[in-house]
């Protein structure tokens, strides 16, 4: 069952490496989403820090008039490790408490380029996608083919029964920021039946947990 797409997209969490990577071509397309970003009117939320590809989208988006909120450990937050946060910077105590913020405040995620650290981010964000915890829209943005690779690995997944159809679209891709977007924008979630009866609201749960006991008592 298909979800409907909200279109509305105020706040974006972007992931991406704290390098510059090897060719130029990635910094130039951070650059350019930062700016894309401040053309749409989209507020940036991300990492923290100005280095690599995240100082490059976080300077460029708010160059052009958005809101930036870096979301950095205050065991990073040394500028000599990262560099200086751009915007507004909220400190927390954890990896995980940090990405449970970037979460909260973003309507959508895009992963440029990265290492270990991005791939973490953007696939638990997207395995919450696939509990159902969540139905906000998820990308890569393939800059010169970056993520070619991986994109085949999920699909080798779905072949070998690893990754459900459904999950595997998930994460969408493109080669540009304004293609990139412009599909968020338009994501509709697909709602796989098998986990329909996940319910992850508290409330719930505890109406459930009193159910269980009344009918064990």
């Amino acid at each position: 069952m298909a979800g409907s797409s909200s279109h509305q997209i105020k706040n974006i969490c972007v992931f991406g490496g704290s390098s510059p990577g090897k060719e130029i071509e990635f910094l130039e397309s951070a650059n350019h989403l930062g700016q894309v970003l401040a053309e749409r009117k989209i507020h940036l939320v991300y990492g923290g820090g100005s280095l690599g590809l995240m100082g490059g989208v976080s300077i460029a988006a708010f160059l052009g008039g958005s809101q930036v909120l870096g979301v950095i450990p205050k065991a990073l937050a040394k500028e000599d490790l990262l560099g200086k946060t751009i915007g507004e910077e909220l400190q927390v105590s954890t990896m995980s408490e940090r990405l449970n913020t970037m979460f909260k405040h973003a309507d959508a995620f895009i992963a440029l380029p990265g290492g270990l650290g991005t791939l973490e981010e953007i696939f638990h964000i997207s395995s919450w996608a696939q509990l159902h915890i969540h139905h906000k829209p998820i990308g890569l943005l393939n800059v010169n083919g970056f993520y070619d690779k991986l994109l085949s690995f999920l699909d080798q997944a779905v072949e070998q029964e690893f990754l459900t159809s459904s999950a595997r679209r998930i994460i969408i891709s493109a080669a540009t920021a304004e293609q990139l977007i412009d599909q968020l924008q338009s994501f509709i979630p697909i709602i796989d039946p098998s986990l329909s009866r996940i319910h992850w609201s508290t409330e719930k749960s505890r109406k459930k947990l009193r159910l269980d006991l009344s009918l064990h008592l």
